[in-house]
């Protein structure tokens, strides 16, 4: 059995459930809904080389198709792909900048993510809103 004393700290791992590190950007984009070709959003908030989050007031639903399309590196390369909405943010908590979909890229090809990922890296990534969740059979797992 763990006793806490002075030498025994338990350190709680914390989990990471994403693939790629988002980017804060402030990039001008087109996210047209598939159902009826209308214009949902023109202004991406954050990005990584798996999706984006644009900002958006339109009501939509997690799942819908969208056509996105948008400019990026240095040598204004078009990326243009399909997305389904992933997640919905309403607005509500402290530091959100108003309602947002999050958009998972489902046909960006790999030499388009790899220049995406590339040109990504001299951009930092936005400051953490809430903390990192913890990761509890790994924090288990390193006690025994």
């Amino acid at each position: 059995m763990l006793q806490p004393g002075p030498t025994s700290a338990l350190k709680f791992v914390r989990r990471n459930d994403r693939r790629e590190v988002r980017r804060a950007v402030g990039l001008a984009c087109t996210v047209v809904r598939e159902r009826d070709f209308r214009v949902v959003a023109h202004q991406a908030l954050d990005i990584s080389p798996d999706g984006m989050l644009v900002s958006t007031e339109q009501p939509l639903e997690v799942g819908e198709n969208m056509i996105v399309s948008f400019r990026a590196t240095q040598l204004g390369l078009w990326f243009d792909t399909e997305a389904s909405v992933a997640r919905i943010v309403k607005g509500r908590r402290d530091g959100d900048r108003g309602a947002a979909i999050g958009l998972s890229f489902s046909t960006l090809d790999r030499v388009k993510r790899l220049i995406l990922r590339g040109h990504l890296r001299r951009v930092p990534p936005p400051l953490p809103r809430r903390t990192q969740r913890i990761d509890w059979t790994a924090t288990i797992r390193s006690v025994i």
